[in-house]
């Protein structure tokens, strides 16, 4: 979504590394640059000028030309800036005092809102709330069947009394469908309404009237991140007609400009609370502005990584899995429920830009073949318990035979038996303190760091003699100042004093 915006911006500050002074001409040009970015990225132009205007304020201030390294503060501010313009802070569901919390959806048509309510479903049920989904969307073709199939998928309760089509009265389901929450005891209810292709009084009223009958607690309003400048305008005719309390970001895994996440939170004062990333249930997140700041500017995002993979990966399981890796006992079974464990993360393409600096990469993300992860699986499975606990037993015929059985060629089952191989050989290695790794050294706290039992010491040279300056002032000045145990203080004057030199008291007190 924000790979030109990304390109521009690092284009943008390469001109300033490695100077050690910014001058005003400096600072203009980059501004200029980050200006032509921001616009080009579809950002509305009262945003582009806000943030341009601080950007230059900070800059010429004095965390700038006090600052050790310019260049990284003014890419600082460009962040800081950034993360207020998104947001500035994560905002929560504020939940009802007395369930259940009702939260409505509203949005143009083809949004994705009724795809959006299953994710949520999913996304609630894993906070551990009890949710349940009211299909009150009941004039587009198709919409209420798709909500009973969206929310199956998500393991989440579907109200749905009628049919849709344009059949039935979309406040009384909203209102039958609260009631049979409060009945079943589901903390969280979310309602799917109807949208438009475009802006008009009856989706408005519509709209208007459902929110006056069950009084949600939440108002999001559903916004395509790809359809650029009029994102601001149909969110501030949601705003007037609708009064929405946040707003959701979906298909930001598109590849338009992304203009409309940098200008919707400031032009309707509303912050961004939820972002969809992808077609699966589980491309659905909480939005962090700072997370977001930081993916733009290719710093990463970390703790989103981290997230995912605590969601996932059992600790004690990858803890047992560390140790037998370092002990040299790792198969190919423990590898292939490493692998089961981080697929349940997402794409590898998606893991993988997560981490700082990979926007350089975006080529070789883009052409990453996910299917060569399901290879490597369909490899692993093809082979016996035996040959999965001892690989190095798989000798041609086996290879030949595994081949087989999981589709692939001989060649690929021996790049994956040699780089297992060369994988635990390193890691070994690593956990003796390098064990022949160029430029590695001993690694401490990993067991066997340091020297090896058993290995060759080096003779130890006799140490040279102390160099003797050839100055004859000099030399007379190191025989004066002998070392304390050839008779001299500290401080390298004799022990007995000097008469034309007499330390003061409180220092003498000292020696």
């Amino acid at each position: 979504m924000f790979d030109t915006l990304q390109d521009r911006l690092q284009s943008a500050f390469k001109n300033l590394r490695g100077k050690g002074r910014l001058s005003e001409a400096d600072i203009d040009a980059v501004a200029r640059e980050i200006r032509v970015a921001l616009l080009d990225a579809d950002v509305a132009v009262p945003v582009v000028r806000d943030f341009i205007a601080n950007v230059k304020e900070r800059a010429r201030g004095a965390e700038v030309s006090q600052a050790l390294n310019p260049a990284q503060q003014v890419i600082k501010i460009v962040n800081d800036e950034l993360v207020t313009i998104l947001g500035g802070e994560t905002r929560r569901i504020r939940y009802a005092k007395n369930p259940p919390t009702v939260i409505m959806l509203a949005g143009l048509q083809g949004a994705g809102k009724t795809t959006l309510a299953g994710k949520l479903g999913l996304w609630l049920k894993g906070q551990g709330k009890s949710p349940m989904l009211i299909a009150a969307d009941l004039q587009r073709p198709n919409a209420v069947n798709q909500l009973q199939v969206v929310g199956e998928q998500a393991g989440v309760k579907v109200f749905a009394p009628e049919p849709g089509n344009g059949i039935g009265d979309p406040v009384k389901v909203a209102t039958d469908g609260l009631a049979e929450a409060r009945r079943t005891l589901h903390d969280v209810v979310i309602v799917d309404t109807a949208g438009r292709l475009g802006i008009d009084e009856e989706l408005m009223q519509q709209a208007a009237d459902i929110r006056a009958a069950v009084d949600p607690d939440e108002v999001l309003f559903v916004i395509d991140a790809m359809i650029g400048q009029d994102a601001v305008v149909t969110a501030e005719a949601f705003l007037e007609g609708v009064d929405f309390t946040g707003v959701v970001l979906t298909k930001l895994d598109g590849d338009a400009r992304g203009g409309a996440a940098l200008s919707v939170r400031s032009i309707t004062g509303r912050p961004i609370m939820f972002a969809s990333t992808g077609e699966k249930l589980t491309d659905f997140d909480a939005f962090h502005p700072d997370r977001m700041a930081s993916r733009i500017l290719d710093m990463g995002d970390m703790l989103t990584l981290i997230e995912q993979a605590e969601k996932v990966i059992d600790t004690q399981e990858a803890e047992k899995a560390a140790e037998k890796l370092m002990g040299g006992s790792f198969t190919l079974d423990d590898f292939l429920a490493q692998m089961e464990a981080i697929s349940k993360m997402g794409s590898m393409s998606k893991l993988v830009g997560m981490l700082p600096g990979m926007g350089a990469m975006k080529e070789q993300l883009a052409n990453f073949d996910e299917r060569e992860v399901d290879k490597i699986k369909a490899i692993i499975r093809s082979m016996t318990p035996a040959e999965r606990n001892n690989p190095k037993m798989i000798d041609g015929s086996r290879r030949s035979r595994i081949s087989k059985g999981s589709g692939t060629e001989v060649k690929d089952v021996n790049q994956l038996v040699d780089r297992f191989f060369d994988a635990r050989k390193m890691m070994q290695q690593m956990a003796k303190g390098g064990g022949g790794m160029p430029g590695m050294p001993g690694m401490p706290g990993l067991p066997g760091a340091g020297k090896r039992a058993g290995a060759k010491q080096k003779p130890q040279q006799k140490k040279k003699g102390k160099r003797v300056s050839g100055n004859p002032a000099k030399r007379a000045a190191e025989a004066a100042g002998a070392t304390k145990k050839d008779g001299a203080s500290a401080f390298g004057f004799p022990a007995g004093g000097n008469d034309e030199f007499e330390l003061p008291k409180e220092l003498k007190d000292l020696l």
